[in-house]
């Protein structure tokens, strides 16, 4: 799987997978359905490819998840992170999309609120897309925001 990032002003035409609030610390919580728009979107696209790469990293769904979040460090200030992870933390904001469930810690979830995950797939690139809208400014990279 490419590890390239993009940053983006404009959602794709992709459908997105509807979310709820997620709970706070426990992933036993039930999750409720939220107005789209707060907390993460993830379009259907990246769902699909997230799936794909879990089973061949051996990430368990019921277990494990992607982790989202945000470093500082890169051109512009601040860097994404993804990753996958056995099982979320302890603080962690829980999100199930169909079955894929995205983990992101406090501090992260400050820049990545309202944010959509997508995939891109095309003859020119291949890779996930951040579509932020707390983003002020990104460099030519793709891969770091203020």
């Amino acid at each position: 799987m490419s590890n390239m990032v993009t940053i983006g002003s404009q959602p794709s035409q992709a459908q997105f997978a509807q979310i709820g609030s997620a709970p706070e610390a426990n992933a036993a919580q039930p999750q409720t359905a939220a107005p789209q728009g707060q907390g993460l979107q993830v379009t259907e696209r990246a769902i699909k490819r997230i799936r794909v790469a879990m089973a061949k990293e051996g990430v368990s769904p019921q277990e494990g998840g992607l982790r989202l979040g945000v470093m500082g460090g890169g051109c512009s200030g601040l860097s994404y992170s993804i990753k996958f992870d056995t099982r979320p933390r302890e603080r962690d904001r829980i999100y199930d999309f169909d079955g894929v469930r995205v983990f992101v810690d406090p501090k992260s979830f400050l820049y990545l609120h309202g944010m959509t995950l997508d995939y891109e797939e095309t003859l020119m690139r291949q890779g996930f897309n951040f579509i932020n809208p707390n983003s002020t400014r990104s460099c030519g990279c793709g891969s770091s925001f203020s």
